[in-house]
């Protein structure tokens, strides 16, 4: 049996009623660093098991949830080498690999989930997709990560002025923390693990991210008032080592593809399950969802000029086209 990877089959469950009874030619091995229950942990399953199926047995993709493998950077890293053979990973995870991929990642770039998927699923989306080729990492599909927006604790954010002075928990990102002082309110990096306790303590005042990641760890608990500004849609993606790849047959390299298609429109149905649940429970429990006005979300996009130079210079004529691919969603 040829392998690649780290090698067991114990704990794998897949999502069809009937699994090939043969030793499998490759078993390969699938890093995700969100719980089991997670849209894209239970995506990454039903990829592997779409695989299984359609190759009859011969590939095995054993997947490994809760970062057992490792962090998003150190799973890359090991990718690079075939050490691991797929992945899940969030564009800003990614950059390193495509320069290029900088512009899907811009604060207030959509005007809502429909213009973004315009654009992953059209040429900018697939422009993107191969500019990772020769990384070491090949994109295979597009996951959805949902919308970022404001939550915080004292006062609700309404307005571009209830940015000043606040201090907001992101990302240990240079664009993330650009972003917050972009807007007037002071950035405070923390891992997404100690986000709760700083909200609790008032070390913040507020953070962002999703409605399921607000609502799975709790910080409704401590900033009731959430802000539906949409700063940012960072997609992911289904990639693959490259060095795996190359192992392949076209034929099962075809497999490979058809499936993550599948599994991508699988997790998008998930994460949109997911998100509106998120959102109910939190309401439920008392959280206050605000709406920004067309004309005050415009302001914010406006404080976001100087980013674009910065780090979109060289591709500002990607940016036009996706500007002009709003009046079709």
């Amino acid at each position: 049996m040829m392998t690649s990877g780290c090698h067991t089959a114990s704990g794998q469950s897949y999502p069809f009623d009937k699994k090939a009874e043969i030793n499998p030619d490759y078993v390969f091995t699938y890093a995700e660093n969100q719980t089991s229950d997670y849209p894209t942990t239970q995506a990454a399953r039903y990829f592997a098991g779409l695989v299984n199926e359609k190759t009859e047995g011969r590939i095995e993709i054993i997947v490994y949830p809760g970062a057992e493998l490792g962090d998003e950077v150190s799973t890359m890293e090991q990718m690079k080498y075939g050490g691991i053979d797929f992945a899940r990973g969030s564009l800003s995870s990614l950059a390193d690999y495509s320069p290029e991929s900088v512009v899907l990642q811009m604060p207030y770039l959509y005007k809502n989930a429909d213009h973004m998927w315009k654009v992953l699923e059209g040429e900018i989306g697939a422009d993107i997709m191969k500019s990772f080729e020769g990384s070491g990492l090949k994109a295979l599909a597009w996951f959805d990560a949902g919308v970022r927006n404001f939550y915080t604790i004292d006062k609700p954010i309404s307005t571009l002025e209830d940015m000043r002075g606040l201090e907001i928990r992101v990302q240990d990102s240079a664009l993330a923390k650009d972003m917050i002082k972009a807007l007037g309110a002071t950035p405070v990096p923390l891992v997404y693990e100690d986000v709760a306790d700083a909200l609790q303590t008032h070390e913040v005042d507020g953070a962002e991210n999703n409605w399921s990641s607000y609502e799975a760890m709790k910080h409704d608990a401590y900033a009731r008032y959430y802000t539906l500004d949409e700063h940012m849609r960072i997609p992911e993606l289904l990639i693959m080592s490259e060095v795996t790849w190359g192992k392949l047959s076209s034929g099962d390299q075809d497999i490979i593809l058809e499936c993550a298609l599948e599994a991508g429109d699988y997790e998008r149905k998930l994460w949109k399950m997911r998100e509106d649940s998120s959102r109910q429970k939190c309401i439920k429990s008392g959280t206050v969802e605000i709406s920004l006005s067309d004309r005050e979300k415009q302001r914010f996009r406006s404080e976001m000029n100087e980013l674009y130079e910065k780090y979109c210079g060289q591709y500002m004529d990607i940016i036009e086209k996706i500007a002009s691919a709003a009046s079709l969603a």
